[in-house]
């Protein structure tokens, strides 16, 4: 009798057991492959990328799988994949194509995702993808459910950015070269982020992003605030469209770009952040009157007088002076040691036009009494920003 129980009770520890591996089997994946795109703009042919298990909680398990960008479109695949688990991160780690600049990166960038693979073939990797991972990573170890911490953390980056969006696709589901509101977030963001900074200085904004955001969910340093104001602010939004759009036809592809620009547009209209990236007009340059400083109202007739001005990186200034007989310019656009000219000048006796980035034009013989009267578009504006006129006698 006490072996036949004996019995009974092996038998039912074997099949408590069989349901123990079976109910640890459930979230096995096997996938023929996972197949996307990594996008700042397109990342471009050779840039490597990495798949790596996680567990529940979000820890990897060791096992990787490796590959690398397949074209400059930012297609990538992994194939035969074997997970034990439905959680996955991916790394990508190289160049771009900068749709600012209209140019590749001069060095690499390393974007992240994380993802629920169940029931997936394909996502993407994006700067979205890359902000969240580190607030889902701990809402996640605070006890929330993956799906809920992706939700969240999303909700809270489009909240910095002026966004509201209750029913917006997984950022590894977004994609800058499709048509729709999710899509053009996701660029808005984008270009938000890049502006004008070189990549040392993307990649630690973005860091110092998920650095500040991970345990509350709110952006608390204002200098960030700052930086993404300034980059919002000085883009600009139609050669951002051409850019892509030349680029992708480059690559023989007909793509709908999204249209980004209101969401960067409600970013400025909205935002409480300070911008501080203003264009500055010394009082002198090369010890020599500044004819934009604002001090400046009245001259004497006779001394040499410059125009010029210290702009940050991707502003810009065009400087109309009207038509006076009353001067002769020097229309080389000389610089001094404020960077490098990007356009031309044009000048002749009636008439000044001076484009470019901290671009020195300096005027002479000027013969009074005359009054000068100078119009300053910044940034690109089709209005004056500035006006002012200067009486010399």
């Amino acid at each position: 009798m006490k072996n036949a129980r004996l019995f009974q009770l092996m038998i039912l520890i074997c099949v408590v057991l069989s349901c123990e591996r079976q109910d640890n089997n459930t979230n096995n994946l096997s996938l023929d492959k996972i197949s996307g795109y990594v996008q700042k703009g397109p990342y471009i042919n050779g840039s490597s990328i990495t798949l790596s298990e996680l567990s529940s909680d979000l820890t990897q398990t060791g096992k990787n799988y490796s590959a690398q960008i397949l074209d400059n479109k930012g297609t990538f695949e992994i194939k035969s994949i074997e997970l034990v688990s439905r959680f996955a991160a991916l790394k990508v780690d190289g160049f771009f194509y900068n749709e600012i600049s209209n140019n590749n990166s001069t060095a690499p960038l390393t974007l992240y995702a994380l993802s629920d693979l169940k029931d997936k073939s394909s996502l993407n990797v994006n700067v979205l993808s890359s902000l969240e991972k580190r607030r889902v990573e701990y809402l996640v170890s605070q006890g929330s459910a993956f799906n809920d911490a992706k939700s969240q953390a999303q909700s809270e980056i489009l909240g910095i950015f002026e966004i509201s969006k209750s029913d917006m696709k997984e950022s590894e589901n977004l994609d800058i070269t499709q048509p729709g509101d999710d899509h053009a977030i996701l660029l808005a963001i984008s270009v938000i982020l890049q502006g004008y900074l070189q990549v040392a200085d993307l990649s630690e904004l973005l860091a110092n992003l998920s650095n500040d955001i991970f345990e509350d969910g709110e952006l608390n340093d204002s200098t960030l605030g700052t930086s993404l104001i300034n980059n919002a602010k000085t883009i600009n939004l139609s050669e951002i469209r051409t850019n892509l759009t030349d680029r992708y036809e480059s690559l023989g592809l007909d793509v709908t770009i999204p249209e980004f620009e209101k969401y960067v547009v409600q970013f400025i209209d909205n935002s409480d952040f300070e911008f501080t990236n203003f264009i500055k007009y010394p009082s002198a340059i090369n010890n020599l009157t500044n004819l934009l400083s604002e001090s400046v109202t009245e001259i004497d007739a006779g001394p040499m007088y410059c125009i010029g001005a210290a702009l940050p990186w991707g502003t810009s200034l065009r400087v109309i002076l009207k038509p006076s007989p009353g001067y002769h310019c020097n229309g080389n656009g000389i610089v001094a040691n404020y960077g490098w000219i990007r356009n031309t000048t044009s000048c002749d006796s009636t008439n000044l036009e001076a484009f470019g980035e901290d671009q020195i034009v300096y005027i002479e013989y000027i013969t009074g009494p005359i009054s000068l009267d100078f119009f300053l578009y910044e940034n690109g504006s089709i209005t004056p920003t500035i006006t002012k006129t200067i009486t010399a006698n």
